[in-house]
């Protein structure tokens, strides 16, 4: 499987003391403690203040804001995170919202959160790491099913899941239809039918965070916290790790069918209705990866290009429309262990339809190998070296930081 290289998830970041005087003294106000230190987080998509503050009296408080100046929507975002923030329940992880301001159309929003001492995921993704992450997923979801949140506070998700992406494409015509691979310009009707049932598939009763991905999450030695809770919807409670998957298979982790296997609901659901929401979910990537960069996100699209990628060759797997490695198309590659196991490499062309670059070639057969140590129960690191002569007689260097492993790779 092979994926464009995500940017990092970053939005035009404000420093705090840029914020409005008004607005700091407010919330220096409600501490009843000035701001000391004050550290931006670089870190995820919503442009404007995420700032890490350290009071005078000691406390530390997580504080993100945006005007209406930097982006249109962002506001009404935040907006709509208050909202969940007010209903949240305490037992669930996630930082409690202690403060907020709204200063109306045209002003200015705040959110004050309990912060966290935690680290996002590293990536590319640790095996372990994404096993604490997945379970906290399905607790997460067990937790909040029922929603929490009377509906007039968050909307449903049949009304919030993307379905219009390859209606839009097959539509408009143009460029962007026009660089579309092959078999997806060829299948538009198709596609329009199957992301048409998407809203009914994602019906549920659980309260959903909708954009869970590594930058909206922190670890702790006792805990997974979820971040970000403004496109918080009720739905299916596979939906979260639905959304989810395409990001964790881009950032370094497994393929989307194995992470979602690791969710009971996501085995549970109905196999149509699953396939119609990795559909639709394929198609909003596709579509919106294609757009202009909005206003303070500058990154924005490139990322949504990767989870694209990856969303698009999940939907031809479940169709059974991708090549498998008994194709033709493959060029097979035998690989030996050091220890003396022995792994078939399969390089193949991107699902997009396009010839197989070196990058592709690459990115393909770190995905294989990647798969390979997985069964194998072995590391995979940031630690690995390749040598550029990989398609030759070149070696492979596992290691784990800080300790090198010693497990090697030679071509045969």
């Amino acid at each position: 499987m092979a994926a464009i290289q995500p940017p990092a998830p970053q939005g035009s970041r404000l420093h705090w003391e840029q914020a409005p005087r008004r607005l700091r003294d407010a919330f220096e106000g409600w501490a009843g403690s000035a701001v000391r230190e004050a550290v931006t987080q670089p870190s995820g998509f919503s442009p404007g203040v995420a700032a890490r503050l350290r009071l005078a009296n000691g406390r530390r408080v997580f504080v993100k804001a945006v005007g209406p100046d930097i982006n249109p929507d962002s506001a009404g975002l935040h907006r709509r995170e208050i909202r969940v923030m007010e209903g949240m329940p305490a037992s669930a992880p996630v930082p409690p919202l202690l403060w907020s301001r709204d200063e109306g159309e045209g002003g200015w929003v705040a959110l004050a959160f309990e912060d966290v001492e935690g680290t996002h995921p590293r990536q590319p993704w640790d095996l372990r790491e994404l096993d604490r992450v997945l379970e906290a997923l399905v607790r997460l979801g067990e937790g909040l099913t029922p929603s929490p949140l009377p509906a007039e506070r968050v909307p449903g998700a049949p009304g919030e899941f993307p379905r219009t992406g390859w209606r839009t494409l097959r539509e408009e015509g143009g460029r962007r239809r026009a660089s579309l691979a092959p078999w997806f310009r060829d299948n538009l009707d198709r596609l329009a039918e199957l992301e048409a049932g998407a809203g009914e598939a994602v019906a549920g009763e659980t309260l959903l965070n909708f954009d869970a991905r590594a930058d909206n999450l922190l670890l702790t030695p006792e805990r997974v916290w979820f971040l970000d809770w403004p496109h918080a919807c009720v739905g299916a409670a596979w939906a979260d790790i639905l959304i989810m998957a395409p990001t964790v298979t881009m950032q370094g982790g497994p393929p989307p069918e194995e992470v979602v296997a690791a969710h009971p609901a996501a085995r549970a659901a109905a196999p149509d209705a699953f396939t119609a929401a990795v559909a639709a979910l394929a198609g909003a990537y596709t579509e919106w990866g294609s757009r202009p960069s909005p206003p303070g996100l500058p990154t924005l699209r490139a990322f949504q290009q990767a989870q694209a990628s990856v969303a698009r060759d999940w939907l031809l797997r479940r169709l059974g429309e991708a090549s498998t490695p008994a194709d033709t198309s493959s060029k097979a590659t035998a690989w030996r262990l050091s220890t003396g196991y022995s792994v078939s490499v399969h390089l193949g062309a991107d699902s997009s339809g396009g010839e197989s670059k070196p990058a592709l070639v690459r990115e393909n057969l770190e995905r294989q190998l990647y798969l390979a140590f997985r069964e194998l129960s072995l590391l995979w690191s940031p630690s690995i070296g390749v040598h550029d002569n990989f398609l030759g007689r070149g070696r492979w260097v596992f290691g784990s930081n800080p300790v090198d492993r010693g497990q090697q790779l030679h071509a045969e």
